[in-house]
């Protein structure tokens, strides 16, 4: 008898069944799915930056990594430097926890990006920059947005400055505020992919559009990969470290707020008690006097 054939990856995936260990929120697993498929990717960019797959020519990944290679520097970023039809730079980069830095970190990618002109090359050679973040919280709480793009514009017309510069933010918290257009574009249905928890949802969200489904199979197979599952374990044990720190710190800076509060709070107490001595000592010299006066008035 012989060995028994490996079951091909589509039908062990159609059918997978409960939690999914690793998905696309993990991002290692978000590194690994795209680096390693670039049907995958081309389908995600397609969506992102509403291009028809016919508009794109060509993607390269400029900064690969050995998949299953141990990372060394836990805060080692896994974003996605991408160079698209051989003059537009775009970088994707998945964020689950919100370090209150992300619009400086995001634009000081973006310059970056930009910043590539060589000695002696025109300005108006420098191609387009684009930098995408896909984050699981919401950068501003006060104006959510499903998928937002910025550009340099005038703020008294709105007029782009250069369509060169664009920095987007995909929200996995906010699917809810997607718009027509992203939903046109399928972008919704990217985000729910990104967070689905179970193979049986994962299944019905990326079963009518190819792309989705080559992430879901490359996903399943990549979670049986015990070397992938590892590095996957790694972040998030990582970022589960970083989310816990985030939180004492939050906690740490409320408990910072509130005793500055309760210290201006008994400033302000120690002012009124202090006027109030003062107008007491005013008044008591002032009825000193008075009575010295009367006195003096009866001793003539």
């Amino acid at each position: 008898m012989g060995k028994n054939k490996r079951e091909p990856v589509h039908e062990s995936y159609e059918m997978a069944s409960g939690p999914i260990a690793y998905n696309m929120t993990n991002d290692y697993m978000f590194r690994a799915i795209l680096q390693k498929n670039e049907f995958v990717l081309r389908g995600l960019i397609g969506a992102l930056l509403h291009l028809d797959q016919a508009d794109i020519k060509s993607v390269e990944i400029t900064n690969p990594i050995i998949l299953g290679e141990q990372i060394e520097n836990k805060q080692f970023v896994l974003d996605i430097n991408i160079t698209l039809n051989n003059n537009i730079c775009l970088n994707l980069e998945l964020q689950v926890i919100n370090r209150t830095n992300w619009q400086d970190r995001s634009l000081i990618y973006l310059c970056r990006m930009f910043d590539r002109l060589q000695r002696g090359e025109d300005y108006a050679e420098s191609g387009c920059a684009i930098h995408i973040g896909i984050l699981d919280f919401t950068l501003f709480e006060e104006v959510p947005e499903f998928y937002a793009c910025y550009k340099m514009l005038n703020v008294k017309n709105h007029h782009v400055f250069n369509e060169k510069f664009v920095l987007n933010v995909l929200d996995l918290k906010r699917i809810d505020l997607a718009t027509e257009e992203d939903r046109r574009y399928e972008i919704d249905s990217w985000a729910r992919m990104f967070k689905a928890g179970t193979w049986e949802e994962l299944r019905m969200i990326a079963e009518k559009n190819k792309y989705m489904s080559e992430a879901a199979m490359a996903m399943y197979e990549l979670n049986a990969d015990e070397i992938i599952r590892q590095q996957c374990m790694a972040r998030e044990e990582y970022n589960r470290y970083e989310k816990m720190m985030a939180r004492k710190l939050a906690e740490a800076n409320e408990q910072f707020a509130e005793a500055n509060e309760q210290l201006a709070e008994a400033r302000k107490d120690v002012e009124e008690t202090t006027r109030q001595l003062e107008q007491e000592r005013s008044n008591y010299e002032a009825e000193i006097a008075r009575l010295q006066l009367l006195i003096e008035q009866q001793k003539n």
